[in-house]
């Protein structure tokens, strides 16, 4: 078995960023070829793909048009990578099938090649839904929370494999696997590949109704609003995709449901529902600094108490649907009591700490922390605030927000003002994104630091990424906590910050 907990992870983490995985001894996958060509191979889902591709044995080759965090990573896997403008790639002669992100358009030059030669092209969902293990993939959507509740997945069916291997089961073929967008701090990576008999966990997106393409066996949803309108346009089209999602779950599987999901969804399931403060009751034991205790009772199984490793109240229902799915789904083909296998499964998930853009510490300069967040929606926005509130009390909370998209500014304007004004000073980024269609709702920086001022708070527009970076070290004095957030680009200011707070404090 795979030798992560306990005390192996920081070994494990500093392996995945310095050496290829192991020489596959696994059978190529079904529905794949031996050789295998990847189109925007530097992305979160495509490049987990090719983890799990070359584990098993496959030739893989890949193009994206700039370097990301995982191509270094893949040309330690062992695979071919070109990177360039897209105008200038070329579909290698040997490559049998082509797996695109949703990022690269259906008349790409190498999609066009490989249709002219009659080369398969399939988008990532469609290679998702090949990769996950019929009837052992978990799949966890939601508006809010889904790599995070995926990674808690994972470290609950991790403890449930490690207590199975300790009653005499065979541990390498009980791993679990999984493919979530965003990558775990603790291990350095967004993909791990199951063992023969391991569970799979998978975070499901619903934009493009990508999530569509799985069938489970058994699923979560954390949550349900309003988000990708310029995909979906109303939030009763989101409500509709996540009702056919419930009824793609396999008859013997189970859903789980966050507190707030719809009763239509619930409705639409052929399985056993249980659904947080319902079948799933939760028993809050304290906090400490903004990181929760609590107990998780379900059917037939008490988890006992356990402190989560990862801050903020909303953590303790992400928390529970990890459990409730992992146990319910999983527990049996481990041969464990449900209570055993809860209580294994929550000593493990105790240990999970965040994944990366997840609540993630930059470091301090000058008397400032420095805390880095994916947050890019009203309602991820305020709680990452909230949440902050609590573990720097007493500290000066100062936010560099880039906003994600006209269209999406547009939409929540008044949303994100309601959300930024629990910061003490706000620095608006300008957007991050394509520029809106004509016709299209728009919304940029001046629009939302106008709302911002009318509300009270103090904000000022800072242009760019680096010049937003430089206004907000300016702005916060120590003791001071400073917030950056956004789905973009944003992430690439983590050393400027850091060298203009040093730099201020200096004598």
């Amino acid at each position: 078995m795979i030798d992560e907990f306990p005390g192996a992870d920081a070994r494990r983490a500093a392996s995945m960023t310095s050496a290829p995985p192991p020489a596959p001894s696994r059978a190529l996958l079904s529905g794949f070829p031996r050789r295998v060509h990847l189109l925007g191979a530097g992305g979160a889902g495509v490049s987990a793909i090719a983890r799990v591709l070359v584990d098993h044995g496959h030739s893989v080759s890949g193009h994206d048009r700039s370097e990301s965090e995982h191509t270094q990573r893949l040309r330690e896997w062992g695979v071919a990578l070109e990177i360039g403008p897209q105008q200038g790639a070329r579909l290698p002669e040997d490559a049998q099938l082509v797996v695109r992100s949703a990022a690269v358009p259906g008349d790409d030059a190498s999609v066009r090649s490989a249709q002219e030669r009659g080369v398969p092209v399939l988008k990532y969902a469609e290679a998702l839904a090949r990769v996950a293990p019929k009837g052992r993939t978990l799949a966890i959507a939601g508006t809010h929370g889904k790599t995070t509740t995926s990674w808690m997945t994972y470290y609950a069916l991790r403890g449930m494999a490690d207590e199975s291997a300790a009653a005499g089961h065979d541990g390498a073929a009980l791993a679990p696997g999984a493919i979530i967008g965003g990558a775990c701090r603790r291990l350095a990576t967004n993909a791990l590949t199951p063992g023969a008999r391991g569970w799979f966990a998978v975070e499901a997106c619903e934009y493009d109704r990508s999530f569509l393409q799985l069938s489970p066996q058994a699923a979560a949803i954390t949550n349900i609003e309003a988000d990708h309108l310029d995909y979906y346009g109303s939030l009763d089209a989101i409500k509709g995709a996540f009702v056919r999602f419930a009824d793609r779950v396999a008859q013997s599987g189970v859903l789980v449901l966050g507190r707030d999901v719809p009763r239509g969804v619930e409705n639409a399931a052929r399985c056993t529902v249980w659904r947080v403060g319902r079948e799933l009751k939760v028993r809050l034991v304290g906090e400490r600094a903004g990181y929760f205790s609590f107990e998780l009772e379900g059917p037939g199984f008490n988890t006992g108490p356990l402190e989560l490793g990862a801050p903020g109240h909303f953590n303790v229902d992400n928390a529970a649907c990890a459990l409730g799915l992992a146990v319910a789904a999983a527990a049996q083909a481990h041969g464990l009591e449900l209570e055993t296998a809860a209580r294994a499964a929550a000593r493990s998930l105790a240990r999970y700490e965040g994944a990366q853009r997840r609540f993630e510490r930059w470091g301090e300069a000058g008397g400032v922390a420095l805390i880095h967040d994916y947050a890019h929606h009203p309602t991820e926005v305020r709680v990452t605030l909230e949440t902050a509130r609590r573990v720097f009390p007493g500290r000066a909370l100062h936010v560099l927000f880039q906003p994600h998209q006209h269209s999406r500014t547009a939409h929540f304007l008044e949303d994100f003002a309601q959300a930024l004004r629990l910061g003490d000073h706000v620095v608006v980024a300008d957007v991050y994104g394509a520029r809106a269609h004509l016709g299209e709702r728009s919304a940029g920086s001046p629009e939302l630091v106008e709302r911002l001022v009318n509300l009270g708070v103090k904000a000022q527009a800072g242009g760019d990424a680096l010049a937003s970076a430089r206004c907000a070290a300016l702005a916060a004095r120590a003791p001071a906590a400073l917030l950056v957030l956004g789905a973009g680009d944003i992430v690439r200011v983590q050393d400027a910050l850091l060298a203009h707070l040093a730099d201020r404090s200096a004598p």
